[in-house]
């Protein structure tokens, strides 16, 4: 072999073994679960929250899924580059990605970035202040899944279990969880009559030009398993005009930013509130981890007093 040749060689071998090295650095791609779905997702960053490697966006109607709103979405390991820089996201930044639902999980991935910087977008903190134990709720204005004017200040002397959700929203992580944690807790206080006597739950729709009595009604009539024959005693479901519902939903710690439009937009994140017979605030519970064991027993504490 020539000189000339040898060099070649060699420099072929050293290519080929550093491309079989850095392959090797590459992160694993993920294994697709033969039973998880699909769906093309673009929207504008809102929030933030590199810790929780979460994304608030506001996004454009999720085809055969979910029409547009605002709210958190996890972002998969494959993509937590976007959290570092040189291309950090920050609110102001449209997105594209792939949205991924498997069973009672779901999270973005192959995301790609515009960046728009963040002056394009009226920045918000991830929490709002909220009630803390002890403070007195406001007797709210609503009106529930039977068209009936009611208040907050209407369940004093009954330990009362509240939470929000938007009937569209399907995400196995947030509504969709809430709905089917109380629906657990409804059946479990069912079966001890004496406490079950003493506790009222509700869920408020903070979507309330879709979500009307009739929709209420149908979606919490499902939710129960008893449809026809529900009658909504101890389990409502209710709504109100976009003030009233602002209202409630701020007190109790929910965001609103001014979309581009010009409107006030509430950012769909979770609250779930343990309210004592005495109309004071027991326990506020953030995000969707909690368990409806943890707050049976918060429900029968505030029960005793």
């Amino acid at each position: 072999m020539t000189k000339t040749k040898t060099l070649a060689f060699i420099a072929f071998v050293c290519l080929l073994l550093l491309s079989l090295s850095s392959s090797g650095c590459q992160p694993k791609q993920r294994v697709r679960s033969p039973t998880e779905k699909r769906y093309d997702f673009k929207g504008k960053v809102v929030l933030v929250e590199k810790d929780k490697r979460t994304l608030t966006v506001a996004h454009e109607d999720i085809k055969d899924y979910m029409p547009a709103m605002t709210m958190p979405f996890v972002v998969d390991e494959s993509s937590a580059w976007i959290f570092s820089p040189p291309h950090e996201v920050a609110p102001g930044d449209q997105i594209s990605a792939a949205y991924v639902v498997d069973g009672p999980k779901s999270w973005l991935e192959e995301i790609s970035l515009t960046k728009e910087g963040p002056e394009t977008t009226n920045a918000v903190s991830g929490e709002g202040i909220g009630p803390k134990p002890g403070d007195e709720v406001p007797s709210y204005r609503l009106i529930n899944q039977d068209g009936k004017v009611i208040r907050l200040g209407d369940y004093k002397g009954k330990a009362l279990l509240l939470t929000f959700v938007y009937t569209r929203c399907p995400d196995p992580t947030q509504c969709t969880l809430m709905s089917t944690n109380f629906a657990t807790i409804d059946q479990q206080l069912h079966e001890q009559p004496e406490l079950y006597e003493k506790t009222h739950l509700l869920s408020i729709s903070f979507d309330p030009d879709y979500d009307t009595p009739k929709v209420l009604r149908s979606y919490g009539a499902a939710y129960t398993g008893k449809y026809s024959d529900e009658t909504f005693t101890h389990w409502e479901f209710a709504s109100g005009s976009a003030n009233e519902v602002k209202g409630v939903a701020q007190f109790f710690g929910m965001r609103y930013y001014q979309s581009d439009s010009g409107e006030q937009q509430v950012m769909h994140t979770l609250r779930t509130a343990v309210i004592g017979p005495d109309g004071k605030i027991v326990k506020v519970y953030r995000g969707n981890e909690w368990k409806p064991e943890e707050v049976l027993k918060d429900l029968a504490d505030a029960v005793k007093g």
